[in-house]
């Protein structure tokens, strides 16, 4: 009987088990970058500069929008070169948000900016003029916080107290509705003029009584301090007085920016009232109170005549509707 022939066997399929082996290890592959990429999306740059070991601040800068480089949180002022601002700027900035300082001559013009969007906040008045700009304008501007209150004082390079002045002179006061009616009363406590029904905070020209020891004229606050070698005195609110080449100290009279009945004078950061709850807007309010190269500064500017405060903004809201309801008697 013959040998069987011998077979030959099959070749194995080497490729078909390479190709396997492959595709089996790009899925794994596909699988690791898809969970890479959902980790990354959804860590945060806090978390990714948490790792520094800083304290926080730093973490919290804002990338983009409203408070970046890109989108300042606008912030109307009148006095912009007051050295204090800068150290605001800066202040701000160390936590990451980035503000814009808008410089106004004069107090007409920072409210409407606000109101039409074309500002964030302003810090520049007290809160009878903004309740008297809300009034006029059928407005809703609405305090967010609050920085100190000044004395409004009168000044006169031609006489050295108050008792100096001949009876029959003329002294000129701001002709914005708010702080004429505070210069009033200040003329008025110590003598100068008499006011019909003793006055108030909503007193005009129109209220001087003809007993009067001086005359009155209103001008537009910036141009009260121009107006002294013209003038017997003149009222100059805090931020014109370095500008009329004077210091604080050569003030013949002011009022009391401590007394309790000066809460309705109390300097506010505003704001829209859409806006009031911002935590942005109310951390920048916090900064400012809290800082104190701000504070230091702001005193120093005002020749250590303001009186800082941190009322709560509820009781400024309060005092403010309760002012606007007077004007609207």
């Amino acid at each position: 009987m013959s040998e069987s022939p011998n077979l030959v066997a099959p070749p194995k399929r080497r490729g078909r088990l390479i190709g396997i082996l492959v595709a089996v290890v790009a899925v794994i592959a596909l699988a690791v970058v898809a969970i890479v990429a959902t980790v990354g999306a959804n860590s945060s740059p806090a978390d990714e500069a948490g790792s520094g070991g800083g304290d926080g601040a730093a973490s919290g800068a804002i990338a983009e929008g409203k408070g970046s480089e890109a989108d300042p949180v606008k912030i109307g002022v009148v006095g912009a070169s007051d050295p204090y601002w800068a150290e605001y700027e800066k202040a701000a900035a160390d936590e990451g948000i980035a503000i814009e300082l808008v410089d106004f001559t004069d107090y007409a013009q920072p409210n409407p900016a606000l109101t039409e969007g074309d500002l964030d906040l302003n810090q520049f008045q007290h809160i009878i003029y903004l309740a008297q700009y809300n009034t006029s304008a059928g407005e809703d501007l609405t305090p967010i916080g609050s920085t100190a209150t000044y004395p409004l004082s009168l000044y006169s390079t031609e006489y050295g107290s108050v008792e100096d002045i001949p009876d029959g002179e003329t002294v000129a006061v701001p002709n914005d509705a708010s702080n004429l009616a505070r210069s009033l009363l200040v003329l008025q406590s110590v003598g100068l003029v008499e006011l019909q029904d003793g006055g108030s905070p909503f007193s005009t020209l129109d209220d001087v009584l003809p007993s009067s020891r001086v005359e009155v004229t209103s001008l537009e606050a910036a141009l009260t301090p121009t107006s002294l070698p013209d003038v017997a005195a003149a009222i100059i609110n805090n931020d014109f007085v370095d500008d009329a080449g004077l210091s604080f100290d050569e003030a013949i009279a002011s009022d009391d920016p401590a007394d309790p009945s000066a809460q309705p004078y109390i300097n506010i950061f505003a704001a829209r009232a859409e806006d009031k709850d911002d935590e942005l807007y109310q951390r920048l309010v916090e900064i400012f109170q809290n800082t104190k190269a701000v504070t230091d500064g702001l005193l120093e500017v005002s020749g250590d005549t303001a009186v800082l405060v941190q009322t709560p903004v509820e009781e400024l809201e309060e005092s403010l509707a309760d002012v606007e309801s007077q004007i609207g008697q």
